[in-house]
């Protein structure tokens, strides 16, 4: 592991950046523990990160406190890191609703999941990585706190190729079976495998790749990796490790140990409740469990296994989980070897701190009413002191620092002059109410809207509520304003398409709650209006206003329009700290002879990357067929409905998907 990273950027540190780098840097080869860049918004933090990953040449965590903003810092640390591994690790639940018990209402609710594959498989991309590689930097959610599996067993478990390796295909065949890999006779999705003659073809769970080894006799004879929908050859390989296909596995004598164990542990617990009378609560954990067990001992997995997992990992009452902290380096006595970049720690922060709570107390009530083992209390997040001895040594970034970053920083570094000469926005008040000619919040905030996206520009608007952020950007639509909104419940991907197209310009207005301050970097953005800044609340609080306002801070032209009623002390403290910067930052232009610019910066997402091998091949299709089309639609459509029946005849499902969605696309355009 003889990686080193390499930052390529035409950018040359600015402003005061320099002067952050070297004080941050030296702090860390100090030994210093907590360090705070205290920069604000658009004052390029995290590209200053960026030069002090390439000094310190460490594997690097970076904690965002929501998967959106995850995404765009992975983006950024790829084109600053291009040839480095850049992975993006959160939550692989598109929806989940975690099991629960109401003792009021005695209602119990059974836990629902939807998985994105897609960002199961970054998932694995950035564990693999962390086991391979020490060029590695991980942007992740708060979901890097949770369970994940041991990876002392996921590094054993790995299988490192070779060509010329003595190994017979029937047991490589077993071999995949135990690492959890499916075989399957029809298309390779991600984590399954397929016998041809001599030949073993697998998908990896971290790739949208084929890996094909070709035996020859009782050794391998090649290793081949695959293009998965052209079956065009990427390149011959001597060598390849294969990860085993979940992250949570188990050898077969520890399960069998920890079946044994949930036998006692239920034994103890059902003693417990007839002791106390709870006959009803007795009952339905003897059949929940011992159903649970039965289903273990038969195909090796049942509904809800990860409330067991203390007893698979082997480990005590109380111990924490192993999570993806797990995964980076540490020294022989257990120090973290690593850096970490906590990003937004005035959100992220209290974020870490509060799920081991909220997390127990729900499972307290299932153990508490019969629904659960107490082992299941277990299956948990980091509680915050052990968060504290996992991370590495640690920078945190933001506009506005806490409480915690302020206690125990050791050193805390203030980046206010921008590269780009750029100053905080000038901020106007203006009433919520309507008073004589002036017509109200709504109204005046559509007039600024209208005005300035004649001029090109894009406009910003944040509202207290989910429901008030749909309908005004429904009524937005109706005054001809292209809008659209963003908040929690927008699926995780389409958050990130949604902030890529508004700065494409597919659409002028974007309408949001809470999702639209910390760290989105919109320089499109001239104008950006606060509603209700007057309620008093986390929302419009003072670290909430400042880092709104800090939303037009990447545009020459950028303002803010607060609307208020009265004069909270949270709108004060916000006025009069971006006033100090505005002071500040027009002191530094005018000894220098700065003209502000604004910030250029390329327009590109994740999201692209996210995007499955499927969809960029009828991409390219529609490309292809696109002319045809549009001088004979029926017989193109024709033609394309054969061709899809043609590859279903062959058992070619995976091209005949492709066929399918691209019919579809064509079909549309008709309507």
């Amino acid at each position: 592991m003889n990686e080193h990273f390499q930052i390529s950027t035409d950018k040359t540190p600015a402003g005061d950046q320099p002067e952050a780098i070297k004080s941050l840097v030296a702090g860390l080869k100090k030994g210093l523990t907590h360090q705070t860049l205290f920069g604000v918004t658009g004052s390029g933090k995290t590209f200053t990160c960026a030069n002090i990953i390439n000094q310190v040449q460490k594997p690097t965590l970076v904690i965002a406190h929501n998967k959106t903003l995850a995404a765009q810092l992975a983006q950024e640390y790829r084109d600053f890191f291009p040839n480095n591994a850049v992975h993006y690790f959160v939550s692989y639940y598109d929806y989940y609703q975690p099991e629960a018990y109401m003792p009021t209402s005695d209602t119990y609710i059974e836990k629902e999941a939807q998985i994105n594959e897609e960002i199961d498989r970054l998932r694995h991309a950035s564990t693999e990585a962390l086991l391979t590689r020490s060029d590695v930097i991980i942007v992740a959610s708060v979901s890097c706190i949770y369970g994940l599996g041991s990876p002392i067993e996921y590094k054993r478990v790995q299988r490192d190729l070779s060509v010329g390796d003595a190994l017979s295909r029937a047991d490589f065949l077993r071999e995949l079976v135990g690492m959890y890999f499916e075989r399957t006779n029809a298309d390779l999705t991600p984590g399954s495998f397929r016998a041809v003659g001599n030949k073993v073809e697998v998908m990896p769970t971290s790739e949208r790749v084929i890996v094909r080894i070709d035996f020859a006799g009782d050794q391998i004879g090649s290793i081949t990796k695959i293009d998965a929908i052209t079956r065009s050859i990427i390149s011959e390989l001597q060598h390849h490790p294969l990860f085993p296909a979940k992250h949570f596995v188990t050898p077969e004598h520890e399960r069998l140990e920890a079946i044994e164990e949930i036998k006692e542990e239920l034994k103890l617990q059902l003693a417990k409740f007839k002791r106390e009378g709870k006959i009803l609560e007795a009952e339905r954990l003897k059949r929940r469990t011992q159903n649970d067990l039965a289903l273990m001992r038969e195909i090796g997995y049942c509904n809800g296994i990860e409330n067991y997992s203390r007893h698979f990992d082997r480990r005590q009452a109380g111990e924490p989980p192993y999570t993806l902290l797990s995964y980076f380096p540490h020294l022989v006595d257990g120090t973290p070897d690593f850096l970490t970049i906590i990003d937004e720690s005035h959100v992220t922060i209290p974020q870490l701190g509060g799920m081991y709570a909220g997390d127990k107390s729900r499972k307290d009530t299932l153990v508490e009413h019969g629904f659960r083992l107490p082992s299941a209390i277990d299956n948990r997040p980091l509680q915050f002191k052990e968060i504290e001895r996992e991370l590495g040594q640690r920078v945190y970034t933001t506009a506005t620092p806490g409480k915690y970053e302020k206690e125990y920083s050791e050193n805390i570094v203030e980046q206010i002059i921008r590269p780009t000469g750029l100053i905080d926005p000038e901020i106007k008040l203006k009433p919520v109410t309507e008073k004589g000619d002036y017509k109200g919040q709504i109204k005046d905030f559509i007039s600024q809207a209208e005005n300035t996206i004649r001029e090109g520009a894009r406009v910003l608007v944040t509202t207290l509520t989910k429901q008030m952020a749909e309908d005004l950007s429904d009524f937005l639509e109706e005054r001809k304003v292209k809008s659209r909104y963003i908040h929690s419940d927008v699926d995780t991907l389409e958050r990130i398409e949604i902030l890529a197209d508004f700065r494409r310009g597919k659409f002028d207005c974007l309408v949001g709650v809470n999702l639209l301050r910390e760290g989105l970097d919109l320089p499109e953005v001239e104008l950006v209006a606060i509603l209700d800044a007057d309620k008093e609340g986390f929302l419009r609080s003072e670290t909430a206003l400042i880092q709104t306002i800090g939303r037009a801070a990447r545009n020459v032209n950028g303002k803010v329009v607060l609307y208020a009623d009265g004069m909270t002390n949270s709108l004060r403290t916000a006025i009069d700290e971006t006033n100090r910067r505005r002071e500040i930052q027009l002191i530094h232009n005018r000894k220098h002879n700065i003209t502000p610019t604004t910030i250029s910066k390329e327009i590109r997402s994740i999201a692209d990357q996210l995007r499955t091998e499927h969809d960029k091949t009828v991409d390219v299709l529609l490309k292809v067929d696109m002319e045809l089309y549009k001088k004979n639609p029926k017989k193109v459509l024709k033609q394309k409905r054969r061709q899809m029946e043609e590859a279903v005849a062959i058992l070619d499902f995976e091209t005949a998907a492709i066929i399918r969605d691209e019919i579809k696309y064509l079909e549309e355009l008709k309507k």
